[in-house]
């Protein structure tokens, strides 16, 4: 009956009451009866039928023979220990082999059927046929997988992102670039070589490659030295951009036998070159092996021959990579290049302020080298043009134990000319030379002889920037900078700050000069100036010290004399031009000059300085002075002072000093006094020492005079001697040592006992 109730109608009744063998053999799905060792025993048609397969072929042939490999595996270690535990397996994806090789997949659902002992008797298996529905399966897992692969790319692009935003230099942008773009598409090894400055050099030699490897990961040695070899060949594979798989074939073998013989020997099948560009420019090339992975543990169940290619998914991952990084590496190298500008800019400021210190031309040389050194070179020589050639005041290496090479060539001077020394050019030629590449065959023709060459090869330099010092249209010397082989080679932005800086040197050198030059020649002047030692006075110990200043030029006005008069007199006196220059020597000489003229009659010291102040201006005299004169009688000890404007005379006896009272009158130059110059009288006693000097043994820019004059006194209190000698040394020490703005003119006179 159905659910109507209504009698069903023939050819429905017919199919009911139909035999159930017919049911058996036409179900839709496969029966299988196996005995328990797996021998089929009983199949019905639909199975036959799917399989191609006669039924008696089938009978006494094991059911798991009739299985894929991968499936005969699968019965023997999980479904028939399941059968024995459970006595029934549901859903089980097996692959049947049809009679023409090719593969049914099928689900199986099997029950074991036991006696009442327990013991297996028959197993009934019934398959259904699943193609369909594997199909389906398969696509859902790809689309899943792919989905998966998606996101995990997302996830690499975000990271590798984030790593190169955090990256601050072209060596840490490679490194994420190497380690990312290989742990994303499985590459057994990965390396970033980056376009490097083209170091050509005017003389033959070696080129330099235009690459440079920055980073690297998982690739040996050799082969490494094998893909940089074949790089130049390559470039044409990375201008265009994107990403190039080149397998290991017939192809590779004709252009780069070597690379293709070192892929083999490591067990890769392809290499992928994927361009590092910016902005359309081209900075370098990532490149990834595919083949055998020799670092890792886990077993790669790629078959040989199939890992040299990559999804076009993967290949737009690499070209992204490759785009970041070389965005990277540019925001990078901006940010290096601006931080090194601002370096120089402040090299150039603390070398203008280190040269407006120095005072000597050797000083402001070396405090140069020291400073440049390692600042903008590993190496800083400064020669300078001689009579007999190029001297080396400075010569100064960044690493101390090379010290003592660059010390050894700093004593060999250099011929003005008739040499191909770059410095010798540099000053010739009136140019900057750069030499971008030091080579051997360069060094062999610069160098004078084998141990100058053996010195030269022991610095290991790279590179060399001669500027020339020039000042005023007059070569001065040459600036010589020096880069070895671990630091980055010199930028066109370096030589211009060489270029700045020998600009400051060669002002600072030609006022040096200048002042050396006026220095030489005042002091040559001033010893012609200033008196020979003095005579030998019966009755008198006589010492005299003149002290140039330590500031400014080395020559000034001060003076002292000690002229013997008929009579048995001593005329003395002390004195200071106004002014530290050439002219104060010049009218200190004058006025020497003409104070001892005026003794020819012997004056008391205060008419010397009346006749002075009344002929000063017949004398074209361009400066005031301060004079002190004294007249001393050896034989009695009777001393006669006047003084035009001068520090009073300082008088030591028996360990007690004191300062004369001699009331001063204007400084000779100055309008003439209303009344003849004051004299102090007085007599030196037997033992007691009289004391002339000037200013600069007392006066100080931070102190009172009249601090000066008490340390004065308490100098020659404690110097516990009546030696003139030992007490101008003495006052010396104590009052005059250290930097002093002014010079020290000394007189000091001891009457004998």
């Amino acid at each position: 009956m159905d659910h109507r109730g209504d009698p069903p109608p023939t050819e429905l009744s017919r199919l009911l009451d139909d035999d159930p063998a017919e049911l058996y053999e036409s179900a839709p799905c496969g029966y299988v009866s196996t005995l328990p060792d797996g021998r089929v025993v009983k199949v019905n048609r639909t199975f036959c039928e799917w399989t191609g397969r006669d039924a008696g072929d089938l009978f006494g042939t094991r059911f798991q023979d009739l299985l894929s490999t991968g499936g005969r595996v699968f019965y023997e270690t999980h479904l028939a220990p399941l059968l024995r535990m459970q006595g029934a397996v549901r859903e089980v994806a097996l692959d049947v082999v049809r009679g023409d090789g090719s593969l049914l997949p099928c689900l199986v659902n099997a029950v074991e059927v036991r006696d009442d002992t327990g013991a297996p008797v028959l197993l009934r298996t019934t398959v259904f046929e699943a193609t369909s529905r594997r199909r389906y399966e398969r696509a859902l897992l790809a689309a899943q997988r792919a989905a998966a692969e998606s996101e995990a790319r997302s996830r690499t692009v975000q990271q590798v992102v984030s790593e190169l935003a955090a990256a601050t230099s072209a060596r840490e942008v490679a490194g994420v670039a190497v380690s990312r773009a290989r742990e994303a598409v499985g590459a057994s090894g990965a390396g970033l070589w980056l376009a490097a400055e083209r170091r050509a050099t005017t003389r033959p030699g070696p080129s330099v490659p235009p690459i440079e490897l920055v980073a690297s990961d998982g690739i040996p040695a050799d082969l490494l030295e094998a893909m940089a070899a074949a790089a130049a060949g390559g470039a044409e594979l990375v201008r265009g951009g994107g990403a190039h798989t080149v397998p290991l074939g017939a192809g590779m073998r004709a252009v780069w036998p070597e690379l293709a013989r070192a892929l083999a020997d490591a067990g890769q099948e392809a290499l992928v070159v994927v361009a590092v560009n910016a902005d359309s420019r081209h900075l370098g090339a990532l490149v990834l092996l595919l083949g055998a992975v020799g670092d890792s543990e886990l077993i790669d169940l790629t078959e040989p021959g199939h890992r040299g290619s990559l999804s076009r998914a993967d290949t737009e991952l690499l070209e992204t990579v490759g785009r970041q990084a070389g965005q990277a590496l540019e925001r990078v190298r901006l940010y290096e290049e601006t931080a090194q500008q601002a370096a120089r800019s402040a090299f150039l400021l603390d070398a203008a302020r280190l040269m407006a210190s120095a005072v000597g031309v050797a000083e402001t040389a070396e405090l140069l080298a020291e400073l440049a050194v390692p600042r903008l070179a590993d190496l800083c020589v400064i020669d300078l043009a001689g009579e007999q050639g190029l001297t080396r005041p400075a010569a100064r290496h960044g690493d101390p134990a090379r010290q003592a090479v660059v010390a050894e060539l700093q004593e060999r001077h250099l011929p003005n000319r008739g040499t191909p020394h770059p410095s010798v050019r540099a000053m010739v030629e009136g140019r900057t030379v750069w030499v971008r590449q030091v080579t051997d065959r360069f060094l062999a023709e610069v160098t004078s002889d084998e141990r100058h060459l053996e010195l030269a090869r022991s610095l290991q330099l790279a590179s060399l920037v001669c500027v020339p010092l020039v000042a005023e249209g007059r070569p001065l010397g040459v600036l010589t900078l020096a880069a070895d082989r671990w630091r980055r080679p010199f930028t066109a932005a370096d030589v211009e700050v060489a270029e700045q800086l020998a600009l400051q040197v060669s002002q600072v050198v030609d006022k040096a000069q200048r002042f050396e030059r006026e220095e030489h020649t005042s002091h040559t002047l001033q010893r012609n100036l200033l008196p020979p030692v003095p005579p030998e006075v019966p009755g008198l110990a006589v010492a005299v010290r003149y002290v140039a200043a330590s500031l400014g030029a080395d020559v000034g006005g001060d003076f002292y004399d000690v002229v013997p008069l008929p009579g048995a007199q001593v005329a003395l006196a002390v004195g200071d031009v106004v002014g530290h220059d050439i002219t104060a020597a010049a009218v200190m000489g004058q006025l020497r000059s003409v104070y001892r003229s005026l003794l020819v009659d012997r004056p008391p010291p205060s008419a010397v300085i009346d006749r002075l102040q009344a002929g000063w201006s017949l004398l074209g005299l361009q400066r005031m002075a301060t004079a002190l004169f004294v007249s001393l009688d050896p034989a009695t000890g009777q001393l006669r002072i006047a003084s035009a404007g001068h520090l009073p005379p300082l008088l030591v006896s028996r360990g007690h000093a004191e300062l004369l009272d001699v009331r001063p009158s204007r400084m000779l130059g100055a309008p003439p006094a209303p009344a003849p110059a004051a004299e102090w009288a007085g007599v030196l006693p037997p033992g007691a020492t009289l004391v002339l000097y000037t200013d600069g043994l007392v006066e100080s820019r931070d102190a009172d005079l009249d601090v000066g004059l008490e340390a004065l006194l308490a100098a020659a209190a404690g110097a516990g001697t009546a030696d003139p000698d030992e007490l101008c040394d003495r006052l010396l020490a104590d009052l005059a040592g250290g930097v002093r703005a002014d010079d020290v003119a000394l007189l000091a006179i001891t009457r004998l006992p």
